[in-house]
């Protein structure tokens, strides 16, 4: 599909070497749109921006610098969300330096999905990443999007509970989306891309520097209603994201451990500090007002019939792989697996050599 010229201005000015975000926005305010600004003259732009800036936008970005992007954008997966966009997370307007555009691969409409963050360490201890599993599960199947980033440890851990849910998964990474990292991730980067989504702020091919970090970090807890930390040192990282989540007005929510664990620590000091303790999924629950549940104990008949016509549609009439259906249903493989074979067995659609699924006319 074709970019429109509107997405490749919000590229070029995004890419304007030394114009931050806040320069980017008080250009915007003045101007109106990134066209009008690429095409005012180095004079006026330098009253709202340093003159070497302003010469560099001017000059314009060099052809090859938006083709890989253009590239990239030609993907089914791949999108570029930028703050002129009724897509754009809303809830990232009340932030201080919401990000100029976003990178997205997978599921689009998660971005203004109600979401939880869920951080830690990335030294985590097995009872760590199994609280993290746990919990994600839960309250994906009470209807939010679990965010994090990625990392090892208690984020990967997250992401993995979260696609076993109901609802689904996003990762805010600190690289450009042309690059997984850790690489150890790559697996859960592309079931994240499939049935969730990778977001970032970062040019592609930027690599993973210390320093973007803690700048994805605001995004992880300003896209979110709360945060809460399962395993962190007192040095970790991931209490950077809950400070960041506390001044942006969103609740912070901590697991307790062990007086003796160094990766219990943080959750302590945060809890001292008046961050909400959790033992169960329940705890948080009980503390967003407004959050959709789930009862998963109950199964109820005209729901299953409901999710089997749903799924008949999005199967189409063509052969189509597990993977696409994934993508277009938001359920995990195992979900689809136990509704396939139901479909199957009732006569409604055949399984094709290559993993491959026809709805039956």
């Amino acid at each position: 599909m074709p970019v429109d010229n509107s997405i490749k201005a919000w590229l070029a000015l995004s890419l304007v070497r030394g114009l931050g975000g806040e320069g980017a926005r008080r250009l915007l305010q003045e101007f109106g749109s990134p066209e009008a600004v690429l095409a005012a003259p180095a004079s006026t732009l330098s009253g709202y921006v340093k003159a070497d800036v302003a010469a560099a936008i001017t000059r314009g970005i060099a052809d090859e610098l938006l083709a890989p992007v253009l590239s990239w954008l030609e993907e089914d997966l791949n999108h570029l969300v930028t703050l002129g966009d009724s897509d754009y997370p809303q809830a990232l307007l009340n932030i201080t330096d919401p990000p100029l555009l976003l990178y997205v691969k997978g599921r689009r409409d998660l971005l203004n999905a109600t979401a939880l963050a869920i951080v830690g360490s990335r030294n985590a201890t097995p009872q760590g990443n199994s609280n993290a599993e746990e919990f994600s599960k839960s309250l994906s199947d009470a209807g939010l999007c679990i965010i994090s980033g990625m990392a090892h440890g208690i984020d990967a851990a997250a992401h993995r509970g979260a696609l076993r849910g109901m609802s689904s998964s996003i990762a805010v990474v600190g690289t450009g989306l042309d690059k997984v990292y850790p690489a150890a991730n790559r697996d859960l980067a592309h079931a994240l891309a499939a049935r969730g989504a990778l977001i970032s702020e970062f040019p592609l091919g930027t690599p993973p520097v210390a320093t973007n970090f803690p700048r994805r970090n605001r995004i992880i807890s300003g896209m979110s209603i709360g945060c809460l930390v399962v395993e962190a040192s007192l040095q970790s990282g991931s209490l950077i994201t809950a400070r960041l989540a506390m001044e942006q007005g969103r609740d912070v929510f901590a697991i307790p451990g062990s007086i003796h664990s160094p990766q219990s620590k943080g959750c302590h000091a945060l809890i001292k500090q008046g961050a909400k303790l959790a033992e169960t999924a329940q705890d948080i629950l009980e503390e967003l007002p407004g959050v959709r549940r789930i009862d998963t104990g109950t199964p109820q008949t005209s729901g299953t019939q409901n999710q089997d016509s749903d799924l008949l549609e999005r199967i189409g009439f063509d052969p189509v792989s597990m993977d696409m259906l994934c993508a277009r249903s938001g359920l995990t493989v195992s979900q689809l697996s136990a509704m396939l074979l139901t479909l199957e067995l009732e006569g409604r659609i055949t399984a094709l050599p290559g993993g491959l699924f026809q709805r039956i006319h």
